[in-house]
């Protein structure tokens, strides 16, 4: 789920709430291609899925959509287990198409979507994880129908959930899961852990659904009504305008091979911010994917953050956006009362809400819309957790309880108005992790201060050399 915002008062939740308020760009899209003639090319990567591939090809199996073709690309290396041979068995009870790549070393997730994006002729590669299951069944006819709203928009995703007992429970009822299993009985080995795992294992996912409901259902809703778009998709399930995608890897191959942070996808959403274009996220359609028990949460947090934060290095011109303001807005304010050219946009025949100007070049210049969210992102990793610290050391603690408790309202506030169903849940959920989305916060600021040590010491280093 990338790095979400974990302190509600944010300048980023500034921005959503005006967004929402202005409401999206009115424009009526003119697409030049018709999304119903784009081939679609699903490329499943799974490293060690056995016990999620069924649920995902079963899934897959239901979609309104049905791609031209279906590859998995087993990564598991020498660790590999029976995913591809439970993929197989499956096809073959489903009469469902299926070209499976076995490999003998793991290369990652980044290297597979570059060969595919390169090998592959078709209009809109696919990418989805062996462990993720596409819970709307119209979910890649949207995202395809989305990406062709306009040539500004290079990749277009749902909102990501995590995958719970009861989800897997109800989906290994699915006519195509039965036929797999044919009459014997099926015993999820996710299902059968002891007690303590499985409470650990919803623990994770309650503090995870209280993030990703915050962070999709607000965040990234007011954001993409704002500046017509979010700074990276969720890597579970995305659909990209393929040669978009192996423009990127083109380009950044060189500089960086295939060491695109510890998050490809946060990588390459970046990178296609870069150039102009625009990362969608959808909220009518959903998916749901694994993740691991609250035990591991830290540690993610932790690689998640410091793969954001590699990402803003890398591309530093979009995280400039907001120091280029002032400059733009003087030349502005100079240039008032004369005579303009007629606007690009009217002078287009194809309309398209958010249009931008492309090129790298223009990103250095005047920076990208989506640049003041990787900001203020940015910016809030540091700024918050210090302020709450100081308020510590100086023994304010009448103000520290009143920053908390104005926080703790104002997100709990936002997970009622946003929950369609099960409000109340969700709120004792968000109550219940509020000590643990704090300890990470200050968790944060410390992968944060070491970053830039390191990367001091490394700028030291190579001088002296």
């Amino acid at each position: 789920m990338g790095t979400p915002s974990l302190f509600a008062l944010n300048p980023n939740a500034l921005l959503s709430a005006f967004g929402f308020w202005r409401g999206p760009d009115p424009t009526v899209p003119t697409p030049v291609d018709r999304w119903q003639d784009a081939s679609v090319d699903v490329v499943i990567h799974a490293d060690r899925h056995q016990h999620s591939i069924a649920y995902c090809l079963a899934a897959l199996q239901r979609q309104t959509l049905r791609p031209r073709q279906v590859l998995l690309i087993d990564d598991g290396g020498a660790g590999r287990d029976h995913t591809v041979q439970i993929a197989r068995e499956f096809s073959r009870a489903n009469a469902m198409p299926l070209v499976v790549v076995e490999r003998m070393w793991s290369i990652g997730r980044a290297p597979t979507l570059k060969r595919q994006a390169r090998e592959l002729d078709g209009d809109v590669l696919f990418a989805l994880d062996g462990e993720t299951v596409l819970e709307s069944p119209d979910y890649i006819e949207r995202c395809v129908h989305e990406l062709y709203q306009g040539a500004g928009i290079a990749s277009a995703t749902g909102t990501v959930w995590p995958m719970r007992a009861s989800d897997r429970r109800a989906w290994a009822a699915m006519p195509e899961f039965r036929r797999w299993v044919g009459a014997d009985g099926y015993r999820d080995p996710l299902l059968q852990e002891d007690p303590v795992h499985r409470l650990l294992w919803w623990a994770g996912n309650a503090y995870r659904e209280t993030v990703a409901g915050f962070q999709q259902r607000f965040l990234n809703r007011g954001l993409m009504a704002l500046l017509g778009g979010v700074a990276h998709p969720p890597g579970c399930a995305v659909a990209y305008r393929r040669r978009y995608l192996k423009d990127v890897f083109d380009r950044y191959e060189p500089v960086f091979g295939d060491d695109l942070t510890g998050l490809p996808d946060l990588f390459i959403g970046f990178a296609l911010n870069n150039v102009g274009y625009r990362n969608v996220q959808l909220a009518e359609v959903q998916v749901r994917a694994v993740y691991g028990d609250v035990l591991q949460v830290p540690a993610h947090a932790r690689h998640d953050t410091l793969a954001f934060l590699q990402a803003c290095h890398d591309f530093d011109s979009l995280m400039r956006t907001p120091l280029r303001w002032p400059r733009q807005w003087w030349e502005r304010w100079r240039r008032r009362g004369q005579r303009h050219s007629p606007d690009w946009r009217e002078l287009r025949r194809v309309a398209e809400a958010y249009r931008q100007p492309f090129g790298e070049r223009l990103t250095r210049q005047h920076g990208r819309p989506i640049g003041w969210a990787l900001f203020f992102a940015a910016v809030e990793k540091v700024v918050f957790p210090i302020g709450l610290l100081s308020l510590v050391a100086l023994g304010q603690w009448q103000w520290l309880a009143a920053v908390v408790a104005a926080e703790c309202v104002a997100a709990w506030g936002v997970l009622l108005a946003v929950t369609p169903r099960g409000r109340w849940a969700m709120l004792g959920k968000a109550v219940l992790f509020t000590p643990m989305r704090y300890a990470l916060m200050m968790q944060e600021l410390g992968t944060v201060l070491g970053f830039l040590l390191k990367r001091s010491l490394r700028t030291q280093r190579r001088l002296r050399r």
